[in-house]
């Protein structure tokens, strides 16, 4: 199907009925973009497969019509496929300059020269193909997250990306609400939303509220305290620096994802001057036990990481002994409970003093609740929101939301089915093309996944 002059085409290949792997479509005279191409991670459900990425298949039979790949933001689940499918699309990457940083580590570490990537600034409007896209900045758990104003002469979308209204952010700019509210007199034919918290109530909490919790929870610490949080979290990163300034500890960053992403904060300008050199890891071991506060990969449970290997003591560069604190601040992904809680059990087999978001107020989502879709919506009162970004329980909640909210039409798509936007509102559905998930087999290359499996994902996701 090649887009008609007259028609904006909206396909979503991953993220739809699912939290991760987000990949989507937008087709418009005679041409396609994809906004974000991301990997999820393989759990204990499904423990053959350790990353997945959406099939690509219907675009690579349409090359010649893939105009660009338009990032959103620099999570795993946004750019994480880039050095596995970039090699088949071969087209250029459009990306804020954090954003482009990651990308081009990313495809450096996987061998891959030659990738053009076109650097485009917060509030920056350019085009890709027949397509006039802005870059509206927001607020997240990363630097220089964006939503997507598409425009093209058969209508315009809002693609939101993910984003929450964060009042107190620690680093980068804040969101453009002034931006938003103008698009109330900009006539869309749908915002494309992020719906992972929609069954929150309430608002989102800001990223600048963790200090506090988090200071009083270091400060009377008899021992060592090892913080596990995301690696992109570079705000997260920045607060704990913070908090160690303050409570007379020295901090290190441990695990070579937080060591490369706090490489390019800095390059960026994303992290702060006034904070005191950073320990190496290969260091911290030596301080004494109450001047250690150190920050590492493993919020997930994964195996491999540091603090899976420093809950067997068999990390390199630290030890943990009984009465030191571990902190858990992250969000707990579906999926990997069995995972979590084993690595937290055995933490407190060891005798560690283990505490989670459920003890303390040491972590805050990314992602926008109830109240916070209902803001966006009285802002912009779109006639037409599409869910995306989360299970199908999160996306009928969103969009529930949004009809509340005045939204006269509302569809919950999911992987695969092709929509036809009008320009004035509304999406009428014409087909759905096949679609399915690559992982990456043994020999490295990439191979379907069956499809028996994908029955029980989205079985599981419901």
């Amino acid at each position: 199907m090649t887009p008609r002059s007259d028609e904006l085409l909206f396909l979503p290949l991953g993220g739809s009925g699912e939290i991760g792997m987000n990949a989507t479509l937008y087709g418009h005279d005679g041409g396609w973009i994809v906004v974000d191409l991301g990997i999820t991670f393989g759990n204990e459900r499904f423990p053959d497969y350790d990353v997945m990425m959406a099939d690509t298949a219907f675009i690579e039979q349409r090359i010649d019509e893939l105009r660009g790949i338009v990032l959103t933001h620099g999570h795993e689940d946004h750019i994480g496929a880039l050095p596995y499918l970039w090699p088949r699309l071969r087209c250029p990457v459009y990306a804020t300059p954090f954003t482009a940083a990651l990308v081009m580590q990313k495809l450096a570490r996987a061998g891959i020269a030659g990738v053009p990537i076109i650097e485009r600034q917060t509030g920056e409007r350019f085009d890709v193909g027949a397509f006039d896209i802005e870059y509206i900045g927001m607020t997240h758990s990363i630097p220089e997250p964006h939503m997507l104003l598409i425009r093209s002469p058969a209508g315009q979308v809002l693609h939101t990306g993910d984003w929450k209204l964060d009042r107190a952010p620690v680093i980068g700019t804040h969101f453009d609400s002034a931006r938003l509210k103008k698009l109330r007199k900009e006539p869309l034919s749908a915002v494309v939303c992020d719906s992972t918290n929609a069954v929150v109530a309430g608002s989102t909490g800001s990223e600048g509220d963790l200090y506090q919790p988090l200071l009083q929870t270091v400060a009377d610490a008899p021992g060592r305290v090892v913080v596990t949080t995301f690696a992109s979290n570079v705000a997260r990163l920045v607060t704990l620096a913070r908090v160690a300034r303050d409570s007379g500890r020295r901090f290190g960053v441990i695990g070579p994802a937080m060591q490369r992403m706090v490489s390019i904060a800095r390059g960026s300008g994303y992290w702060p001057d006034d904070l005191p050199d950073l320990v190496e890891a290969n260091h911290l071991g030596y301080l004494p036990r109450q001047e250690v506060l150190a920050a590492c990969t493993g919020s997930q449970g994964e195996p491999r990481s540091a603090l899976a290997r420093m809950a067997t003591a068999s990390h390199r560069d630290m030890l943990l002994e009984a009465g030191d604190r571990v902190l858990f601040s992250s969000r707990l992904i579906p999926g990997n409970e069995r995972s979590v809680h084993g690595l937290q059990q055995r933490l407190r087999d060891l005798g560690m003093e283990v505490i989670t978001d459920e003890d303390a107020a040491i972590h805050v989502s990314g992602h926008p609740a109830a109240e916070d879709l209902r803001q966006l919506y009285a802002w912009i009162a779109p006639a037409t929101v599409i869910p995306v970004h989360g299970t199908p329980r999160h996306q009928h909640a969103n969009a529930r939301i949004a009809t509340a909210c005045g939204a006269s039409t509302t569809c919950v798509p999911g992987n695969g089915e092709l929509f036809r936007l009008n320009r004035q509102g509304g999406a009428e559905p014409v087909g759905r093309v096949e679609s399915g998930r690559l992982t990456v087999a043994a020999d490295g290359q990439l191979e379907a996944v069956p499809g028996d499996v994908l029955v029980q994902m989205r079985d599981d996701a419901c």
